[in-house]
């Protein structure tokens, strides 16, 4: 007999109350903080889907880890299972810590990249871009054809368009430092790459020259996935599958902060001996020292749990149809999703959903503002409020309007999932009342993260 309920692999021995609020309070809320969730304190969140970036809970056995952190500055045993586990999951050869993802990015890309260079990627996200666009590199987005239809439904909308990155390595020979593929495709609505399209891309880049690193924060998921739906794969282990991943690359960044399970820390892997000591001498400069890296050594022990924990078939099931099931109840309801869901997330296509709200005019971020105000759930924009600013100021309107609702893994439970189905549902009941919203001031980068806005119209809900 194969149950429907979906029940947590685990049980809870830890509790933290959440704070109620009213519609007036958060409407008070909303204003005090310029019309950005980012900027609300996060006591007025009932539902917190901002990110699932290191808001996770952690195991029994990581907080156990935790207790046999050895603090010493240097060599230190616990970064030597930290760099044991990173080895069996990646294969990789040199294992370098940092306090999250955005500093492996940081110390890969001041080391490698030099301004006038091209980074193709299937599609970078907010901070790896920004990285590369402060040293003056370009980062390009080749994602596949049917990764711009939310709609449709296809199994690896995820992968990086493998015509387009052999016209990008040929037309900038010399100018390609590396390539780099983001499994799970973030931007791109959660979406997997498959191992096919990952042996393709690994093989046009070293035919060019070109060392091809992943952005490996959701690698587990990716591998799930790749188990589900990829022809040939489903006999296999999450680890095998994740090792294969791996194989194909010449490094890696992980924020994991992510499918590390932790609520800090992250790594960049390397094989290339001369790049990985340029990459160490960088982080003494500003993280650490290399068997520590920004991390205390309790940070070690739990991701080196965490990454295991991670690998595990029952875990993988209930967090990929945690956010399966309430896809479903959304399609069910006409709400405008992409399609299939993704592994962390829910992304809501905002420009279908309010297609009376111009670009200009922000629709995915109005729309989390009016999530927020009439349930309590911040979520985040991955719209033109986050990628509509070209490099040379200019404004853009991004390819999709989105408004992505991230799980923390192993946080909340199926009621809460209900009850976030309940807002959506009614927030799609007044859709028309929606308005616009735009940017009062705002810094030149990652302005989502600061930046105070304002309705057009004076109020975020018409009559």
């Amino acid at each position: 007999m194969q149950f429907q309920t979906i029940i947590e692999p685990f049980r809870i021995k830890a509790v933290e109350p959440i704070r109620f609020t009213t519609r007036e309070q958060r409407e008070a809320a909303l204003q005090a903080a310029h019309y950005n969730l980012f900027l609300l304190k996060a006591e007025d969140v009932l539902i917190d889907l901002l990110t699932d970036s290191g808001t996770g809970a952690m195991s029994a056995a990581q907080w156990a880890g935790m207790m046999q952190g050895d603090e010493s500055y240097a060599g230190a045993r616990s970064f030597f299972r930290f760099e044991s586990a990173v080895r069996e999951v990646t294969g990789l050869k040199h294992i370098i810590p940092t306090h999250q993802g955005r500093a492996a990015e940081r110390i890969l890309f001041a080391t490698a990249c030099t301004a006038g260079q091209i980074v193709p990627n299937n599609t970078h996200f907010d901070t790896t871009r920004a990285n590369l666009e402060a040293l003056g590199v370009q980062a390009v987005d080749l994602r596949c054809p049917e990764a711009t239809q939310p709609a449709l439904i296809a199994p690896f909308k995820g992968n990086i368009d493998l015509a387009a990155l052999e016209r990008c390595l040929t037309e900038n020979t010399g100018r390609v430092p590396f390539a780099m593929i983001t499994v799970t495709n973030n931007s791109g609505g959660g979406q997997p790459v498959a191992l096919a399209n990952l042996r393709a891309a690994s093989a046009l880049c070293h035919r060019h020259g070109v060392p091809l690193i992943l952005d490996c924060c959701r690698f587990a998921e990716n591998a799930w996935f790749i188990k589900q739906r990829e022809p040939g794969q489903a006999h296999r282990s999450p680890a095998e599958i994740a090792r294969e991943m791996f194989s194909y690359a010449d490094g890696c960044t992980m924020s994991a902060k992510k499918d590390g399970l932790v609520n800090i820390g992250g790594f960049l892997a390397l094989n290339d001996d001369a790049l990985a000591a340029r990459c160490r001498n960088n982080l003494i400069l500003t993280e650490g020292f290399p068997t520590y890296g920004g991390l205390a050594g309790y940070d070690l022990e739990a991701l080196a749990v965490g990454l295991k924990e991670v690998l595990d078939e029952n875990y993988l099931h209930y967090r990929i149809r945690s956010v399966e099931y309430l896809g479903d109840k959304l399609t069910q309801a006409g709400v405008p999703i992409v399609q299939p869901t993704g592994g962390h997330a829910i992304y809501i296509d905002a420009k279908a959903m309010l297609p009376h709200i111009p670009p200009a005019q922000f629709p995915a971020w109005a729309l989390s503002c009016a999530l927020y105000l009439e349930g309590g759930v911040r979520s985040v924009e991955i719209g033109s409020v986050m990628f509509g600013r070209q490099p040379d100021g200019t404004e853009k309107p991004a390819a999709m309007e989105l408004v992505r609702l991230a799980f923390p893994r192993r946080v909340y439970t199926q009621s809460h999932v209900d009850y976030l189905a309940e807002v959506l549902l009614h927030v799609n009941s007044i859709k028309q009342r929606i308005r616009g919203v735009q940017i009062v001031e705002a810094p030149e980068l990652l302005r989502h993260f600061t930046a105070r806005l304002a309705p057009v119209s004076g109020a975020l809900l018409g009559d």
